[in-house]
């Protein structure tokens, strides 16, 4: 008798500021539906990862400026789970990303609202009794990679690896088929990195 492979059990780590952990995550929502995967979304932090690294003024404020919708995220998924996360993430990165909207805080309210959450979360922006948990989830999505990468990170049945990084989403078979790709690649333990320069801007339709 054969048995029935398992399914594969692929997490997402992403940051709610980040346009290519955005597509990412859309790519995954698309791989899920032409693939049989086990998806969930993690939270991982650009604060935590760039706090010590020698980076851009501007990218400096605007991690600094996010640091709180983070923090309400990582209460979101300390207390609710992951899959009241990937509600708020949806919803924030909605905002965030398709509708351009940089105000943090209202983004925040607006998606504790959509998924359903206690408005109360908020108040996590500004305290911090889940800056542990967040660094937490944080290690766990990024340890397995390395320092001198970034978001997205996606873990597939324990093998982490950092992209694919995409300027479009894309849809149906063809996403399918990125997934197999870039799973076969990271499964290889002697394959490290395959890069090449950005020449287009994220797109998020």
């Amino acid at each position: 008798m054969t048995e029935t492979p398992a399914r594969p059990v692929v997490d997402v780590y992403v940051d709610p500021m980040c346009p290519y952990a955005w597509i990412t995550s859309r790519w995954a929502l698309e791989v899920a539906r032409v693939r049989d995967v086990q998806l969930g979304f993690r939270l991982m932090s650009l604060y935590l990862l760039n706090k010590d690294r020698d980076i851009d003024a501007d990218y400096r404020a605007r991690i600094e400026r996010s640091r709180g919708i983070g923090r309400i995220a990582a209460a979101v998924q300390t207390d609710h789970g992951p899959e009241a996360f990937a509600a708020f993430y949806t919803a924030a990165g909605t905002r965030i990303h398709n509708q351009q909207d940089k105000d943090f805080d209202a983004v925040a309210g607006a998606a504790l609202a959509e998924a359903g959450l206690p408005a109360a979360l908020a108040e996590a922006a500004t305290s911090e009794r889940y800056d542990a948990a967040l660094a937490a989830s944080h290690e766990a999505g990024m340890k397995p990679v390395g320092d001198d990468v970034g978001t997205p990170t996606l873990h597939v049945d324990g093998v982490a690896f950092f992209g694919p990084v995409l300027t479009r989403i894309p849809r149906g078979e063809e996403a399918g088929a990125l997934f197999d790709a870039a799973v076969a690649l990271a499964r290889y333990p002697y394959f490290y990195e395959l890069k090449r320069s950005r020449t287009t801007t994220p797109q998020f339709d």
